[in-house]
């Protein structure tokens, strides 16, 4: 796995990123550039209310002011092609959860908020609150329903239910048994994905919360990290069996922002992504939080297409059938390559421990003219569990098969364009 420095606690800095002093040895910290930190001050301008509007056409939720320009804002959606994905599966029947620091019921969201719980010390509750707004944002990333009339924000996943479990506060701090705690949690109550954005320190009841995880079937996708703070992808992504997300800015290449390493799995948009904020707001982040929460969303969309393929198998889905970026194959930049939501629903992709001829023929694509046109290489809770955004306010299978690893002279993936 590499460098032994992986996953050990940092000390705090005159920055205030602080650490939780209760668990020693098991910190967590907040991923933040300094310039972020200056920008989520921002954060505390007055929300702003609308008018409500028809939700799924049950009931009238209120849409913040600002709704109706908020889907042109997510330029993610366009790139990845999501509305032709969505033709095909939306996330149905689908559970994500996401420990972080709780999560807001948002206009564009609440419909798809389950009641969850908030494991930080002596607190009681369902965890549909978020103090921060980190949560908010990642769980409308994955699964935001938006409003008739592409009004509202929208997810990857928008008809998945999104399950909430703080194990960050205000802060943004956490631990790294507040983690497992959460990683269990959702395991028993029904999860198909758990959303880690964010990361640190390791423990030996965390480890073990992602055994049970993946022998559960369980898809865990966590952030690698975001530069300068993080040299090496952070825990758990490092962790075997989870799903490494790095990331890419607009024009498809690698975000300055985004951890690399040996680790890294697949890449998705991670800079100016919009999404929902706590008090009814949107905002607007960047880090591999967000890339994270995409891939989860994706993941998601494919669980409910093959609902009964395995963990490993889905996983296997999305890089088999990555965009190739960077050197041929996989790399430490891109990993297998960008995600190809489109491809990974529809590609005929042979099962892992397929006959080794067969293996290596390609994978015949759908049509698919947006990945084409993605031009060469042109596409907060925890530091205390790491949270890995910049946040402005804008107006059992698996258990059994390791994750692959490849190195820069291995042969490429299957899909290369």
């Amino acid at each position: 796995m590499g460098n032994g420095s992986r996953g050990r606690p940092r000390s705090p800095s005159a920055e205030g990123r602080g650490t939780d002093r209760s668990r020693p040895g098991h910190r967590f910290y907040q991923v933040n550039s300094r310039a972020g930190r200056i920008l989520i001050a921002l954060s505390s301008l007055a929300a702003l209310l609308g008018v409500g509007v028809p939700a799924h056409g049950e009931s009238l939720a209120p849409a913040p002011i600002g709704a109706d320009r908020i889907r042109a804002d997510q330029w993610h959606l366009d790139y990845l092609d999501v509305e032709a994905a969505h033709r095909i599966s939306q996330g149905e029947g689908v559970i994500v959860a996401v420990p972080d620091t709780g999560v807001d019921p948002h206009p564009d969201l609440k419909e798809n908020l389950l009641s969850g719980t908030n494991l930080l010390p002596g607190a009681v509750g369902d965890a549909r609150e978020d103090p921060n707004s980190h949560g908010t944002a990642m769980a409308g990333i994955i699964g935001a329903h938006g409003h008739p009339d592409g009004v509202g924000a929208l997810g990857i996943a928008p008809r998945a239910r999104v399950l909430p479990i703080t194990t960050s506060g205000a802060d943004n701090e956490g631990n790294a048994d507040r983690l497992a705690g959460g990683i269990e949690y959702a395991v028993a109550t029904g999860a198909d994905v758990i959303s880690i954005s964010g990361g640190g320190a390791t423990s030996s009841q965390l480890s073990r919360a992602l055994r049970t995880a993946r022998a559960a079937d369980v898809v865990v996708v966590a952030a690698a990290g975001n530069r300068p703070d993080d040299q090496n992808v952070i825990f758990p992504a490092s962790a075997e069996g989870v799903i490494a997300v790095g990331g890419i800015d607009r024009s498809g290449k690698l975000a300055m922002i985004a951890t690399t390493g040996p680790e890294i799995d697949i890449v998705a948009p991670a800079v100016d992504i919009y999404s929902t904020g706590r008090g009814g707001r949107y905002q607007k982040s960047t880090g591999t939080s967000n890339s994270t929460a995409i891939v989860a969303g994706a993941v998601a969309l494919i669980r409910a297409k093959y609902p009964h393929l395995p963990a490993n198998e889905v996983v296997h889905r999305l890089t088999a059938t990555a965009v190739d970026k960077g050197p041929p194959g996989r790399d430490d930049q891109y990993g297998y390559g960008v995600i190809d939501i489109v491809a990974a629903l529809t590609a005929d992709v042979p099962p892992i421990g397929f006959d080794s001829t067969t293996s290596q023929a390609p994978i015949t694509p759908p049509a698919n003219p947006r990945a084409d046109s993605r031009d060469g290489d042109s596409a907060a809770t925890m530091r205390g569990l790491v949270t890995l955004g910049v946040i402005v306010a804008a107006g059992g299978a698996w258990a059994f098969v390791a994750r692959r690893r490849r190195r820069s002279d291995d042969p490429p993936p299957r899909i290369s364009r």
